[in-house]
């Protein structure tokens, strides 16, 4: 093998490795655009989640409100009702 063809085979293998480097490189641009763009989707989704949350949150304290608010008033009724009935057995307790 002549030095030329040596050179030639040279250069053959090291344009062989310069494109196959263009190509991991092109591959590796693809591979982090597309984890960019799932990654915010990603972002996009929690921020969903989280403002669904909150939402949910309040909608859950308002209820506890409601709920609290029915417990006064049913233990408002249950204290009249007690007196009411504490009042009658005074006016029978009188009568007799």
């Amino acid at each position: 093998m002549t030095a030329d063809e040596r050179l030639g085979r040279i250069e053959h293998l090291t344009a062989g490795i310069a494109e196959e480097r263009r190509r991991g490189r092109e591959e590796y641009k693809n591979l982090w655009r597309d984890q960019q763009r799932q990654m915010d989707s990603l972002r996009g989704q929690v921020e969903a989640l989280a403002v669904e949350t909150r939402l949910r949150f309040d909608q859950v304290a308002d209820r506890f409100d409601q709920v609290g608010q029915r417990f006064e008033q049913v233990g408002e009724r249950i204290d009249n009702l007690v007196s009411a009935i504490g009042e009658l057995t005074r006016a029978i307790v009188a009568k007799n």
